[in-house]
């Protein structure tokens, strides 16, 4: 058996789970989610926990096992608690303000770069250099959050550029310069 595959979830108080077919929505304080599952995996609720079946010890069965469950976690994780991600603009003169719901940086372009959030995803600026990326899907933050650090990825020789908060750039020293004669 998968390791993550045969854990169980626990479904907190408030959220609600239906199955169809293959596809499993999960309804919670933050909102909605819906995945569609591999056909072959079976999705069983007992009392307040959700486990996730698979039919035999096959490699594909074995692979989608721990995929399964990981994705029905995350969405109960998403409707409960939501997910964020930090970026940090590091550079002298760049800058990043909230124009509506679209983010507009300034990152020593000609021109200012405006950045338009997926749906269900809510972007806030903290000072005017900190990005909070927020929503309850988890791959919709994370790809939101990495279309933004894209933008302008961190240098290794100054570190200028977008980065996660807490991300270790690594550094380079650069030229050394001539050296006597």
């Amino acid at each position: 058996m998968s390791r993550i595959g045969r854990m169980p979830i626990p479904i907190p108080a408030g959220v609600g789970i239906k199955i169809n077919d293959s596809t499993v929505t999960v309804e919670g304080p933050k909102g909605t989610l819906a995945q569609r599952l591999s056909p072959d995996m079976k999705v069983v609720v007992e009392d307040s926990v959700i486990r996730v079946e698979r039919p035999t010890d096959s490699k594909p069965h074995r692979s989608l096992h721990g995929l399964s469950r990981t994705l029905v976690a995350n969405m109960v994780e998403g409707v409960t608690n939501g997910y964020v991600k930090r970026l940090v603009i590091t550079g002298v003169g760049y800058r990043v303000q909230k124009q509506g719901e679209n983010l507009v940086l300034q990152v020593g372009f000609s021109h200012p770069v405006e950045v338009v959030p997926m749906e269900g995803i809510e972007l806030n600026v903290e000072g005017n250099n900190k990005i909070i990326v927020q929503g309850i899907d988890k791959q919709r933050v994370g790809q939101t959050a990495a279309k933004i650090r894209a933008i302008l990825p961190p240098e290794p020789y100054k570190g200028k550029g977008i980065a996660y908060e807490g991300e270790k750039i690594r550094r380079k020293v650069g030229k050394a310069g001539k050296v006597g004669k």
